[in-house]
C-alpha cells in the first residue's frame, strides 16, 4: 500500500500489486483491452505502454496512471515502480504486479473499451462542468468499491438521499467539497480522503492521531533522550526513518516510522529497498543475529508506505516459511459481500542473516497502513512475538484513487487483509496483547514510556 501519511495528508503511489511467480511470456501478445477483477478499472495495452480507465455504472474516466513499455511484459511507471503483466498461455487472462506492493491483480481480456469510455469518457449523462456529475461519480465510486459500510453502520443510500438534493447546477466548488467532507466524516477511515488541489479532508479513528513529521520528531527525541540514553551503537538509516540501538543485556531496539521515502533523492521502490537492505545488513550482522536475545520493534508512530518492505523485514525474522496474511478485494459493484479469491502473501526466509528470537512489538493508534500490515505479518511469525501498547489505526487496504469530472479526487479502500482464521482488523485496528499507555500527555509530563518499559521487562525476564 504505497501510502505516506504526513501533515494529515495521504500521498499515493498507485499500487497495482506485488511480484507473482514466473516471467512474462515473450511470445504472448499483450496488446488489447483488459478488465481487472474488482478495482473498477480497465487497462489498454499497446506498444507505448499501459493506460488506465476508471469505470463505474455512471462513468468512465481516463486516469492519469500510465506505464511506458520497457520490454516485453514490463512497464516503467512515472513514479519509478516497475509493473509486470503476465498472461496465461491462452492469452485470455493475466496478472498485473507492481514491485512496490504485495499480491497481484487478475485481469480478463475484453473485446474493446466500454462504450462509456469512448462516447462519454468522464461524466456519464451530465456535463463535466455540472457539480451533480462529480457528486454522482463520487457516490458511485464508494457504492461499488467501499467494503466497510455494514461494519461501520453506514447506510450509504441514505447518505445520497440526504446530500444529493443539496447539489445543483450552481453549487460552488467550495460547497461541493464541504458536502463530500460531511459525507465521509462518519466513516472515520484514515484511508478515505477528498482532495481538491492542495486542499484535502479526511479523518481517522476517534481518539487517535494520524502521524506526521512534527509528531514523529517529538516522539523520536523523547525516545532517544529517555529510552536510548544508555544505548550503544545507535544508528539512523533511511533518511532518519529507521533507527537501531543496542540496549545491552543482549537486547536490540528497532524503530521504523515509515515504509517509504528512504532516499530523499530517489522516490522509487527500488531505492527504498536498497536503503532498507543496507539498514538490515548493518543491524542483523551474523554475530548479532545469532547472539541477540530479544528485539523491540517500535511502530508506535508509523505513517505507512509499501507493504512489500514490511514483508522483506519479516523475511529476516524467521527461519520457517509462513503466510503473513491473505488479501482480497471487493469484486461486485452491487454486492459488498462478494470478493476476489483471497491471495496468500508468503514470508520466505531470506538468505541473509536472520533473527528468530523473541520480539516485543510496540503499536498505537498512530500505527497506520503499511505499519499495520507489517504488524499483521508478525502475528503468525514462528517464535515469540508479543504486541504491547494500543490498537493500531485500523486501515490496511491499498488506496483506490478515483478522479472526478471537476478535477477533484476521492481516495478510498476496497480491500481486506485476512488472518489465517479469516479475520480482518479494519476499523478496530490490531489489538495489543498487553495494553499500556502510549505517548499520552501524562506519559510525556512524567517522563514515562510504559510500553517500552514493559517490553524491556518481558524480554529480560527481570534481569537488570
Amino acid at each position: 500500500m504505497r501510502t505516506v501519511v504526513g501533515t494529515g495528508a495521504l500521498l499515493l503511489v498507485l499500487a497495482l500489486a506485488a511480484t507473482a511467480p514466473g516471467t512474462p511470456d515473450a511470445g504472448a501478445n499483450l496488446d488489447g483491452v483488459w478488465r481487472t477483477d474488482g478495482y473498477g478499472t480497465v487497462l489498454t495495452v499497446d506498444g507505448r505502454g499501459l493506460q488506465e480507465y476508471q469505470t463505474t455504472a455512471v462513468s468512465c474516466r481516463k486516469g492519469d496512471f500510465s506505464g511506458a513499455a520497457a520490454k516485453q511484459g514490463t512497464y516503467d511507471s512515472d513514479d519509478g515502480d516497475v509493473l509486470t503483466l503476465r498472461p496465461t498461455p491462452d492469452g485470455r487472462r493475466a496478472q498485473l504486479s507492481d514491485d512496490s506492493s504485495v499480491g497481484y491483480r487478475r485481469l480478463q481480456r475484453i473485446g474493446s473499451l466500454p462504450a462509456a469510455c469512448i462516447h462519454s469518457p468522464s461524466t456519464g449523462r451530465l456535463p463535466s462542468s455540472d457539480p451533480r456529475a462529480s457528486f454522482d461519480v463520487f457516490w458511485q465510486s464508494f457504492e461499488e468499491n467501499y467494503p466497510f459500510f455494514a461494519a461501520k453502520g453506514i447506510d450509504w443510500h441514505a447518505v445520497r438521499n440526504h446530500y444529493r438534493p443539496l447539489v445543483h447546477r450552481d453549487t460552488t466548488r467550495s460547497e461541493l467539497f464541504d458536502i463530500f467532507s460531511r459525507m465521509i466524516t462518519p466513516l472515520h477511515d484514515a484511508h478515505v480522503l477528498v482532495q481538491d488541489g492542495n486542499r484535502h479532508y479526511g479523518v481517522g479513528r476517534p481518539g487517535t492521531d494520524v502521524p506526521g513529521p512534527e509528531l514523529d520528531a517529538k516522539v523520536k527525541k523523547f525516545v532517544i533522550d529517555r529510552d536510548l540514553k544508555e544505548a550503544t551503537d545507535r544508528q539512523d538509516f533511511a533518511d532518519g526513518l529507521i533507527t537501531f540501538a543496542d540496549l545491552g543485556n543482549g537486547l536490540g531496539y528497532l524503530r521504523i516510522s515509515d515504509f517509504d521515502g528512504y532516499d530523499p533523492d530517489d522516490d522509487s521502490y527500488s531505492a527504498d529497498l536498497t536503503e532498507l537492505g543496507r539498514a538490515l545488513d548493518t543491524v542483523l550482522t551474523p554475530v548479532r543475529a545469532r547472539t541477540m536475545q530479544g528485539l523491540i520493534i517500535d511502530l508506535r508512530i508509523n505513517g505507512g508506505g509499501s507493504d512489500a518492505l514490511g514483508i522483506h523485514i519479516a523475511e529476516r525474522l524467521t527461519d520457517i516459511p509462513y503466510v503473513a496474511y491473505s488479501k482480497r478485494a471487493r469484486n461486485n459493484p452491487a454486492d459488498p459481500t462478494r470478493h476476489t479469491r483471497p491471495e496468500p502473501i508468503q514470508v520466505i526466509p531470506a538468505p541473509d542473516p536472520r533473527y528468530t528470537g523473541p520480539i516485543a512489538l510496540l503499536t498505537s493508534g498512530s500505527t497506520i497502513s503499511a505499519g499495520e500490515t507489517f504488524a499483521q505479518a508478525l502475528i503468525d511469525r514462528p517464535g515469540r512475538t508479543v504486541r504491547i501498547g494500543r490498537p493500531t489505526q485500523g486501515v490496511f487496504s491499498d488506496i483506490l484513487v478515483r478522479y472526478l469530472p471537476n478535477g477533484m479526487s476521492a481516495w478510498l479502500p476496497n480491500e481486506e487483509y485476512l488472518t489465517r482464521t479469516g479475520r480482518t482488523f479494519d476499523g478496530t485496528g490490531i489489538p495489543p496483547q498487553i495494553t499500556e499507555p502510549v505517548f499520552t500527555i501524562e506519559e510525556f509530563a512524567k517522563g514515562r514510556d510504559s510500553a517500552f518499559d514493559r517490553a524491556m521487562e518481558l524480554l529480560t525476564g527481570g534481569r537488570s
